[in-house]
């Protein structure tokens, strides 16, 4: 009676459950707070690491049911993240295949066959031909847009301006007459004559003519983002932020989800309507707040809000502390112009404290030192107001690229984070340093002194056109990344680009990982190899801690899981 009263007692104690998966005999980098490395992972059927450690102590948990993987020696590590994608990019060559272009002469062959298959009075457009990655360093001219396109509206956009032909001026109203709306940062260039050259410095153009491009369709945004996320996959990402998101985007990546084809895990910063009247802007940061996405989610959480404080540095528009500089080549004839500052002191304290409040992430497009000083002393006065709020937020700023000695210090104090996009520095190194010079360039993607001051750092891409990691716009290769902040090589530049604010490898690996983690919201789940956070693992065909530094870039991934389950393999 005894006996079958003990076999009764032993059968109703549940044992630990085997783990699903064990990853065994490779070098695993957990990249955790001591960058330890260990030999093996075990994965249980929830999808989270249960344990790390040797080879014989992860296979002592081994059961009947579990799956094992022997590594032979390969290199895992934490899944990969982007700080910065905008998705849409998966959208761009639906109608037909972008050429690279690195000349005018491209440029102008392209919108030449554009023309060819369009209709007379069709508008042809091209979005994101940087002219910094262009030979000739400088914007098509308007006679160039003329000569290829007489009978056509031709608008050659990139970051936030645009240079028009003159049937494009006309159909936009730009005349030698033309005023900049109230209120707006923008400007007109014009001629000794007073005439427009064409080029629109942060004014969204307002052309309007029909396009022959072909428009898609629900189905066919589900489907091209789909790709998209395997392509991240597939280059070892398993999180990206979507920044300048929307809430219409968020219903999508909502039914992705619900669907089992969400690939990535990911956190939306919405774009706000910074310049709107303050009842308007008000209610449409509370439309953020107020969502149910904000709510903490591994998977799909809305984590702040967006807005963009200056123009662009590959367009000659970012706001500086000290004036560009004459330049053919960006087209600026004003000794004094700094650049262009979007969002007046005044509103963008108001947009910092209505969002920290409510324990959302602020972020702003700030890539000028001008503009990231300003975005960082105003955080400095909200936190005097509301002490440790902006810290708490993961206040943060995006781009980053020229900062100001003293801003770095103070995001330190602060705890501001940065989102920052070291492929710049590889795409646009030779001809900001050509432009800027040596002494200036020292404050460009200071990440040595933002590591040695504790300021987070997240590495980003700010992709925005193509799918392909080396060939879309703007490459989110991560292994390029991190090849480029620790050798600070730029293409087409025979020296690096103070190479005293290199990054090691170990700090590279973290940029893509442990800190993005912290800056988008999600390090009690992802970032590192440890006990209890999610399986998202990526499996390497060499170790990025020892292979020759410039093979790194051609890392390739081996498999790639999210949550524990496979969602890339290389055939």
């Amino acid at each position: 009676m005894k006996l079958a009263l003990l076999f009764t007692a032993l059968a109703s104690v549940s044992l630990p459950a085997a783990p699903a998966l064990i990853l065994h005999h490779g070098k695993v980098v957990t990249v955790d707070k001591n960058f330890s490395i260990a030999e093996a992972v075990a994965i249980n059927a929830d999808g989270r690491i249960e344990a790390v450690g040797s080879n014989d102590d992860v296979l002592k948990l081994k059961g009947q049911g579990s799956q094992l993987i022997d590594l032979g020696g390969k290199t895992l590590l934490p899944g990969l993240m982007d700080s910065h994608v905008h998705p849409g990019a998966a959208m761009i060559e639906f109608d037909h295949e972008i050429p690279t272009m690195e000349t005018i002469a491209e440029v102008l062959a392209y919108l030449s066959e554009r023309v060819k298959v369009s209709k007379p009075g069709d508008l042809i457009s091209v979005r994101q031909i940087f002219i910094t990655r262009l030979e000739e360093k400088r914007y098509p001219t308007r006679e160039e847009l003329d000569r290829i396109a007489p009978n056509n509206p031709v608008v050659f956009s990139t970051g936030p301006d645009s240079m028009l032909n003159s049937l494009a001026l006309k159909l936009g109203g730009y005349s030698r007459d033309y005023k900049v709306p109230a209120g707006s940062a923008g400007k007109m260039e014009v001629d000794v004559l007073g005439e427009p050259t064409g080029l629109l410095r942060s004014l969204s153009h307002n052309v309007k003519a029909p396009t022959s491009t072909k428009s898609p369709t629900a189905e066919d945004t589900y489907r091209r983002t789909v790709e998209l996320f395997h392509d991240y996959n597939s280059v070892g990402l398993t999180t990206v932020a979507d920044r300048d998101s929307s809430l219409k985007q968020c219903e999508l990546y909502q039914k992705m989800l619900a669907k089992g084809d969400l690939t990535v895990r990911m956190r939306p910063s919405p774009g706000i309507p910074s310049m709107s009247l303050w009842p308007a802007c008000e209610k449409a940061i509370d439309e953020v707040i107020q969502h149910p996405l904000t709510k903490e989610d591994p998977m799909l959480q809305i984590i702040g809000t967006k807005v963009y404080l200056d123009g662009g540095m590959l367009t000659g528009s970012s706001w500086m502390l000290e004036p560009w500089g004459i330049s053919e080549a960006y087209g600026i004839t004003d000794a004094q112009y700094r650049g262009v500052q979007k969002i007046p002191a005044d509103r963008l304290k108001q947009l910092v404290e209505k969002v920290t409040d409510s324990g959302l992430q602020f972020t702003a497009h700030s890539v000028g030192d001008a503009a990231v000083q300003l975005l960082i002393d105003t955080y400095e006065a909200v936190d005097a107001q509301r002490p440790g709020s902006v810290r708490a937020a993961r206040s943060s700023v995006t781009h980053c690229n020229f900062m100001h000695p003293d801003s770095i210090a103070k995001a330190a104090k602060l705890g501001v984070c940065i989102d920052l996009q070291p492929i710049w520095l590889h795409m646009d190194g030779r001809t900001l340093t050509g432009h800027f010079g040596s002494e200036r360039m020292s404050r460009f993607q200071p990440l040595r002194a933002c590591f040695d001051q504790k300021v987070i750092v997240g590495g980003g891409s700010d992709h925005m056109q193509k799918i392909g990691s080396f060939r879309s716009i703007n490459p989110y290769n991560p292994w390029l990344g991190m090849w480029t902040s620790i050798t600070r090589k730029a293409r087409k530049l025979d020296q690096p680009v103070h190479a005293e604010n290199a990054l090691t490898r170990e700090e590279a690996i973290r940029l893509y990982t442990s800190n993005n983690a912290f800056l988008l919201k999600s390090e009690k789940n992802t970032g590192s190899l440890e006990p209890g956070k999610l399986a998202d693992i990526i499996l390497l065909d060499r170790d990025p801690l020892t292979c020759p530094i410039d093979d790194l870039v051609q890392t390739q991934v081996l498999k790639t899981w999210l949550g524990g389950k496979l969602v890339f393999e290389k055939k």
